[in-house]
């Protein structure tokens, strides 16, 4: 059995026998998994049906699953009971298993192709426009979402595992969110860090505590509509009325000190040239550019000009984004053939770091070995594979007729190539692609199926891509963090597995808390769902062509377009100074249809990372991901109980709400 090699705390080596595979997967493991995947459920299903704009979380779930274990030992260990060592295996297993559970509550199209299916949202995409055919629509269940994402999301499981070694050992592919992860646990499980990991534990538990008090306290000032404290004109009512206000979300605090510095600002660079300047002009020229007797909601109105140059924005850097990372994959699948030196190089400077910090307890060779060792049988991936396409291709028809089998044949044949490029490309720049791959399929289904089916076909087919590919790149990123702790790869495909499986189950559940619970998808409300119609019009956009589009569209279209690709051009190859300066389109396109307030509460969590590292770099390193868990958590936590008091029409006590000063 293999031997792991650490250092203590006096730099002595101490040799530790592996745990089996199975020892790995156990019940308190499987409790944790469940408890942390279902509140990371509620939040990410937050931020999906707020701004659609979900961090990474993979760094906060180790840590919450470190702190759940070891609450559980403590509470176990002074019951008198002995337990089984907490080891960092464990730990990894928790966490894929949880991260599993969200992922299916973030990818799950809840708040873009699933949600656009609605007929809320097939209505504000307006019912007299072309393409958008009488009757194509399905309002949520939760029987049928349940049933398509079991019929979905194991396809994705199993479409890459027989390249596991090619892409983890052969390769020496990167993945840094998965090689952050794996960094962050290994030192968790050490003597020294131990001692770091308390003090994380005791922020984290401050500010969740924190946050779900204050989250309680704002709730009895929301009475109804537009009051409290997420309506705080905070730079005056002008301001307020063009979304330019401070709303107190611990949630957006938290993920802003999560996101870059540049993710934050670009947002609200977006923010200041959508709601700042280009809306209140727009708007002005209402009667000239688009008829005034127009209803807000219609895509003619002003509420088009938001909705298409946003999606202009995101089309044009997912265009970039996917040449760039073919064209790189391409040469250094090249390079790497030809046993050129060059792949390793590529690879993030910070990453690197990481893994020689790490490599210098462990000797690659007893990674290899571990990851190898127990091997996934090949004829057991193709066969699962084939078997969970077949069900699929049988089943999807039946819930959605608009989308023709033999599509999703043909989809089910080219994904795996497909999913390998996408896994390989984040593999190299931690970006997964595969929301660019589902458009591909959003704007090619609807032209291929017809006006009166095209739009439900476009979005399903849109949802059946982008699982296949998601999945089958998350689940390299957990391969690699399972590789750096030494972790068996069967047992890590298991924890998908189950993850997966409780997500399918989780998700439309927290889905229909929220949608029963508050108004989803209202333009003017707390839950705007902004990518439901959004996707919904790429889908009318494929019916339709370009030339359906109104006057004025276009122009700004090819503008913002362009301006994606130029921006992420001049990042790539322009002077160092003037790059830091460009902003990221991505980011940019989401305040253009939620508005500003989000961004500015992003940017207060990044100043204070900011303040943090220039008062005390070491200890804003150590707690800035502790605190920002805690925020998110605990604000997330108040979501269930608020459900609760919503839906038995319990409602807050007061409404605090702000009017000018009456002119004498």
């Amino acid at each position: 059995m293999e031997m792991e090699q650490i250092r203590d705390e006096n730099d002595n080596v101490v040799v530790k026998r592996l745990p089996p595979w199975t020892a790995n997967i156990t019940c308190r493991g499987l409790v944790a998994s469940v408890v942390i995947g279902v509140v990371y459920s509620v939040i990410v299903m937050k931020l999906n049906l707020t701004t659609g704009l979900v961090p990474n979380l993979n760094v906060s779930v180790a840590l919450l699953a470190f702190v759940f274990i070891k609450a559980w030992t403590k509470v176990v260990h002074k019951s008198g009971f002995v337990t089984t060592p907490f080891t960092k295996q464990e730990n990894t297993i928790i966490q894929t298993c949880a991260v599993a559970c969200y992922s299916v509550a973030v990818g799950g199209g809840f708040g873009s192709y699933l949600l656009g299916l609605n007929k809320k949202t097939y209505k504000e995409a307006g019912v007299d426009v072309e393409g958008n055919s009488p009757g194509s629509y399905k309002e949520p269940g939760i029987g049928w979402m349940t049933g398509f994402l079991f019929v979905t999301s194991f396809v994705g499981l199993l479409a890459l595992v027989p390249l596991r070694k090619i892409m983890i050992i052969d390769y020496k592919l990167a993945y840094p969110s998965g090689t952050a992860t794996a960094v962050l646990i290994n030192g968790f499980h050490t003597p020294k860090g131990d001692k770091m990991a308390k003090k994380k534990v005791v922020g984290f538990n401050k500010f969740l505590s924190a946050s779900f008090m204050w989250a309680c306290f704002q709730w009895f000032y929301s009475g109804s509509g537009t009051c409290g404290f997420t309506s705080f004109p905070t730079f005056g009512l002008k301001a307020f009325k063009h979304s330019f206000y401070f709303d107190f979300s611990m949630t957006y605090i938290g993920a802003g000190m999560i996101c870059s510095h540049l993710v934050n600002l670009s947002l609200l660079a977006g923010a200041v040239l959508s709601y700042g300047v280009m809306w209140p002009l727009i708007e002005d020229r209402k009667g000239v550019w688009f008829s005034s007797s127009l209803p807000e909601s219609s895509m003619k109105s002003l509420n088009g000009y938001k909705v298409f140059v946003s999606i202009a924005l995101i089309l044009g850097d997912g265009l970039y984004n996917f040449l760039k990372i073919a064209v790189f994959t391409a040469r250094t699948i090249y390079q790497t053939s030809r046993k050129m030196p060059k792949t390793r190089r590529n690879v993030s400077k910070t990453v690197s770091r990481h893994e020689k910090k790490y490599w210098k307890h462990i000797d690659d060779s007893v990674l290899n070995e571990v990851f190898i060792r127990e091997s996934i049988p090949f004829w057991l991936a193709a066969t699962g594979y084939v078997a969970f396409s077949i069900v699929s291709i049988v089943v999807i028809p039946l819930m959605f007729p608009e989308l023709k089998w033999y599509y999703a044949v043909v989809a089910y044949i080219i994904a795996p190539s497909i999913a390998f490029c996408n896994a390989y490309g984040a593999g190299l720049t931690d970006m997964n692609m595969a929301y660019n791959y589902g458009k591909v399929a959003l704007f090619v289904l609807p032209a291929m199926s017809g006006k009166h089916h095209g739009v439900i076909a476009g979005l399903v087919g849109c949802g059946l891509i982008k699982s296949i590919v998601s999945i089958s790149s998350d689940l390299m990123h957990d391969f690699k963090t399972g590789h750096l702790t030494l972790t068996s790869p069967r047992s890590m495909l298991v924890s998908q597995a189950i993850g997966t499986t409780i997500g399918c189950v989780v998700a439309p559940l927290t889905f229909f808390l929220f949608y029963k619970a508050f108004d989803i998808g209202n333009p003017d409300g707390e839950f705007k769902a902004p990518y439901a119609i959004v996707y919904r019009n790429m889908a009318i956009l494929g019916v339709q062509g370009f030339s359906a589009l109104p006057n004025h569209f276009v122009h700004l279209c090819y503008l913002f377009f362009g301006f994606a690709m130029l921006a992420n051009f001049v990042r790539d190859v322009g002077p160092e100074k003037i790059r830091k300066l460009i902003p990221l389109p991505m980011a940019m396109a989401v305040p253009f249809l939620v508005g500003a307030y989000f961004a500015i509460d992003m940017c207060v969590g990044t100043l204070i990372v900011f303040i943090w590292h220039k008062v005390n770099k070491q200890k804003a390193n150590l707690m800035v991901p502790a605190v920002a868990s805690g925020l998110i958590c605990g604000d997330g936590l108040w979501i269930l109980p608020s459900s609760i008091l919503s839906l038995v029409r319990i409602n807050p006590p007061i409404c605090m709400n702000f009017v000018p000063t009456k002119s004498t």
